[in-house]
This record gives structure tokens, C-alpha cells and sequence, in this order.
């Protein structure tokens, strides 16, 4: 692989890896901050996609992100109703939401399972108009990326020093020390998730603008993906560190995602392999740091039992 092919692989992996950023910052939010573990992401991102293109198609493109991210918040208050105000556990609120979704997203495009939008002013193309004299003018997508995920970066760094964001934090840490607080935690759960789903229907309402086509199954897989690669960025900025370093590391596991997709893709794996990729970087990311701790002890032990055969085998 020549040095400008590399290079064009990784500014594709890193334009893909800031439009998913968006979703790994949102289960940051949920995941890591509020203790959930939202699992109405697939459908969520797929919803912020339907409704962001239908908005786009309509002749409105810079409308469709607020649109998209109402969207999410609703899908965010549904599933955190059914948790705290139903009784239903987590996991199973977010895979009735996600199941329930399919139907919401399909009924939104007319029973259309795809939307081009070949011809559909986008925000992209805003971007590339505005930037077409420029030294920047093939860098449309990226610098409209960096833009958007530096901003939920930022209000995310902005939101969890608040009152209502520290209170978040401390319902993921602790609900009952919360509650005993006389902080009610159905309500900064429902917040925490609103947020959080608002963020990942942007994703997705920016992945279908991007791509200039929407398709009701692109949001299959998004939750292992962002799992992944928050888990990625947490092995460089860890659980102790301060919230910006830890949003930070999330987009950069976003991107090293990514990459190792592109890098599989570039060596022909066949496309069906790609979520048994996904499936073992997760694995990896999770126990990377319990095999990194387990590493030393299993050494001494190959190193005690070598010394006993070597002292018997002495002895004989």
C-alpha cells in the first residue's frame, strides 16, 4: 500500500469514525456517565437518519438536525419511561424501543426501506460550496465533522459540571445515595437518556447526509460499534481521568474503529466477516485490561512450574 492510498484510508476512516463519535459520545453519556446501557441505539441512529432526510428531501437541510435530535429525545424519554416509570429492566426497554423503532422508521419513510438523496441540498453541500475556493475545498466533510463533534465535546464538557450533570454522574455512581439526596433519579435518567439519544439520531442524521442515502437497516450494529470504541478509547484515557480526556478518548477510539475496519476491507475480507470483526475487537476491548493483569501472574506460574521441572528433573 503506496503512502497516498494509506493516507486516503485514513481520512476516510477518520471522516466515518467523527460521524459514529457522535454515538460513542452518546453512550458516554448513558453508558459510562448515567450507568445504562441503552440498547435502543441501532434504531435510535436509523430514526435520527429517517427523519433528518425526510427534513433534508423536503428542502430544509440545516432544519434536520434539530429535527433529528427532537427525534432521539423522544426515543430517549420512551425507553427511560418504560425503565423508570413502568418497571421494566434496561436492557429489555431498549430492545422493545429498538424493536419498535423498525416499524416507527418504515411508517415515517412510507414503507420505503431506502431514501436517495442524490439531489438533496445537504449540509455537506453547503460546506462544499462555501469552502470551494479554498486550499480546504476536498475537505469539505471533515472540517464539517471536526466542527460538530468539537461542539457536543464541548457541551458535553460544559453540561456534566453542572448542577443536573453532576447529579447525573451521581445517579450512574449511586441511585440510592441520589435518592436519599432528594434528587429524584427518574428524572436525571430520563434527562441523561433524552440527551443521549439526541446525539445519536444526529449521527445518524449526518451518516445519511453524508452518504446521500438513507436505508433502513444502516443503524444494524451500531451499538457494538460504539461500545467498541469507547471501550478502544478508554485504554488511553481511563475511567480516573478527567471528563474531557475521557470524551476525547472516546472519539479517538471512534476513529481507531474505523480504521481497522478499512485496513479489513483493504485486504479483501469478504463483507459478511465484518461483524465477526466488530464482535472480536469488542472482546479484546473488554478484556484487554483483565489479560494485561493476568499476564504477570500466569508468567510466574509458567516460571514456578519450569523451576519444579527443572529441580525434579535435577534430583533424577
Amino acid at each position: 500500500m503506496t503512502l497516498d492510498k494509506f493516507l486516503a484510508l485514513g481520512q476516510t476512516a477518520l471522516e466515518l469514525g467523527l460521524v459514529n463519535a457522535l454515538t460513542v459520545l452518546a453512550l458516554f453519556l448513558s453508558y459510562s456517565m448515567l450507568n445504562v446501557c441503552d440498547l435502543s441505539t441501532d434504531g435510535c441512529f436509523t430514526l435520527g437518519a429517517a427523519v433528518g432526510a425526510l427534513v433534508a428531501v423536503s428542502g430544509h437541510p440545516w432544519l434536520s438536525i434539530p429535527a433529528a435530535m427532537l427525534a432521539g429525545s423522544i426515543s430517549g424519554f420512551v425507553t427511560a419511561t418504560l425503565q423508570m416509570r413502568m418497571g421494566v429492566q434496561s436492557l429489555l426497554a431498549g430492545i422493545v424501543v429498538n424493536t419498535a423503532l423498525y416499524s416507527v422508521n418504515m411508517a415515517l419513510t412510507g414503507n420505503k426501506a431506502t431514501l436517495p438523496m442524490n439531489k438533496t441540498p445537504t449540509i455537506f453541500v453547503f460546506a462544499k460550496g462555501l469552502l470551494k475556493e479554498t486550499p480546504f475545498a476536498g475537505q469539505y466533510v471533515l472540517i464539517v465533522m471536526l466542527v460538530v463533534v468539537a461542539l457536543v465535546v464541548l457541551f458535553l464538557c460544559f453540561f456534566l459540571r453542572t448542577k443536573l450533570g453532576l447529579a447525573i454522574r451521581a445517579t450512574g455512581s449511586n441511585a440510592d445515595m441520589v435518592r436519599s439526596s432528594s434528587i429524584n433519579p427518574a428524572f436525571t435518567t430520563t434527562v441523561g437518556l433524552c440527551v443521549s439519544n439526541a446525539f445519536t439520531a444526529l449521527s445518524g442524521c449526518l451518516m445519511a447526509q453524508q452518504q446521500k442515502n438513507y436505508e433502513v437497516n444502516m443503524g444494524s450494529g451500531m451499538v457494538t460499534v460504539a461500545l467498541a470504541s469507547l471501550l478502544i478509547g478508554g485504554v488511553f484515557f481511563g475511567r480516573h481521568r478527567s471528563v474531557p480526556l475521557r470524551a476525547v478518548g472516546a472519539v479517538l477510539g471512534a476513529f481507531l474503529f474505523r480504521l481497522v475496519y478499512a485496513l479489513a476491507l483493504r485486504v479483501d475480507m469478504p463483507a459478511f466477516m465484518l461483524k465477526a470483526v466488530s464482535s472480536v475487537i469488542v472482546v479484546l476491548a473488554i478484556s484487554g485490561p483483565y489479560l494485561r493483569k493476568q499476564l504477570p501472574i500466569v508468567v510466574k506460574s509458567l516460571q514456578a512450574r519450569r523451576g519444579m521441572a527443572e529441580g525434579g528433573a535435577g534430583k533424577c
